[in-house]
């Protein structure tokens, strides 16, 4: 495998090139020689010990502190949770309306003898995991993540390992996770800001979907109270109809690391994603979070290079049934520039090639890296167009024939 500019490739390379080329509006300015002066980044203040800003079209990092420093995320690490969940889901792995059974011993665990957030399940209660990713999310229900996981693999044990797995593969490198719900476990579950982001980033692209039904839910009715009146609980996402555009992950807090939150935002077709940690009360976390998020929408813009579905380019595929697939945008691509900027930008595909088959759409097989005159590369994942199987004796003959000639 070798790690390839499309751009600067010939034979079936050109055709990306072309294609990248014809895709992309002409940049303004660029073009001049020598490198470009440094554009004047928009300011940002905070006491916050942790703050990342992300900018989710671009790739754009408009602000970032301590997004690498390790720390206990508490209920965040749910959203992993829901991401292996959903992931299952899309897999036909798991169906929404298996339901599991509550047991004693989950319920004994969380029945409010320990402090911890529930969504009041009972024992030989049956939910749909439609129901406990409700809970899991929106009321940041414990019980609702032991039982998944136990439903899931037998064990909550079971399932972490299938956590850990799954937050390596989408290249949270420096997490690591020990339940399931981010309970205090003597330090085991731990991530940065930098993988949080990078988690948020991949649940909303690979699980649009599953996002949009059960990251924005105000509030979860599920149970009934001793005098038999309905229980009703409240999303805990601070800035869920407070901030326009908000529409979801997930709070979290610990000694450690004190008031947490990992949010997102959408305004105008643009979506921000944000992590802060180390806050000292919720007030500090939500007015941090609604201040952070104000500057990355009023601060800088987004001006759209690539609208969503477009294809850039055909990449090799080694022994597969067809010689090369399309690499395309799964959402518009926007380059992030502060509010005024003048410049231009440069453009490149890279992917390591020739990928493998099988090749599954959907999944990311390149990057499309953008960068503006005088600030940082901005990185978009492109997407399979459509699945590439193995092929046989004959196709490995075709794919040679096709990089030899480009036909």
């Amino acid at each position: 495998m070798r790690h390839t500019n499309i751009m600067m490739k010939g034979g079936a390379a050109a055709l990306a090139a072309l294609a990248l080329a014809a895709a992309l509006p002409a940049a303004s300015a660029g073009s001049k020689k020598g490198a470009p002066a440094p554009v004047s980044r928009p300011l940002y203040i905070t006491q916050a010990p942790i703050v990342m800003l992300k900018d989710l079209d671009s790739g754009a990092i408009l602000f970032s502190r301590g997004a690498d420093k390790r720390f206990a995320p508490a209920s965040m690490a749910k959203v992993m949770t829901a991401y292996v969940v959903l992931d299952l889901i899309k897999k036909g792995e798991l169906s929404r309306d298996k339901p599991f059974t509550m047991t004693e011993a989950i319920w004994k665990k969380w029945n409010g003898s320990r402090g911890g957030s529930t969504m009041f399940l009972r024992p030989g209660e049956k939910v749909t995991v439609d129901e406990l990713l409700k809970g899991l999310i929106t009321v940041s229900g414990n019980d609702a993540a032991a039982l998944l996981a136990v439903g899931i693999d037998g064990s909550e044990e079971e399932f972490v390992k299938r956590m850990n797995v799954v937050s390596s593969k989408i290249g949270m490198a420096s997490s690591r996770f020990g339940n399931p719900a981010g309970w205090p476990d003597g330090g085991v579950t731990k991530v940065s800001a930098a993988d949080l982001i990078t988690l948020a980033d991949r649940l909303i692209r690979d699980h649009p979907g599953g996002y949009a039904r059960y990251f924005s839910i105000p509030k979860l009715q599920h149970g009934k109270a001793p005098g038999g009146e309905p229980i009703v609980q409240s999303n805990r996402n601070p800035i869920l109809g407070r901030f326009v555009g908000a529409d979801g992950l997930k709070t979290g807090h610990t000694a450690e690391a004190g008031y947490c939150f990992l949010g997102s935002a959408k305004r105008d077709g643009r979506r921000l994603i944000m992590v802060v940690a180390g806050m000292g009360s919720e007030k500090s976390r939500r007015d941090e979070a609604e201040r952070l998020m104000t500057w990355g929408f009023e601060q800088w813009e987004g001006r759209e290079l690539v609208p969503a579905g477009a294809s850039l380019g055909r990449i090799d595929v080694g022994k597969g049934a067809a010689p090369t697939v399309a690499a395309e945008t799964g959402m518009a691509v926007r380059m992030t520039v502060p509010k005024g900027y003048a410049g231009g930008y440069r453009a490149v595909m890279r992917t390591q090639a020739p990928l493998s088959a099988p090749v599954v759409r959907g999944t990311p097989i390149a990057d499309l890296i953008v960068t503006p005159d005088g600030l940082p590369p901005q990185t978009t994942p492109l997407l399979a167009a459509a699945d590439v199987g193995a092929g046989g004796g004959w196709a490995r003959t075709r794919t040679g024939f096709y990089r030899l000639t480009g036909l």
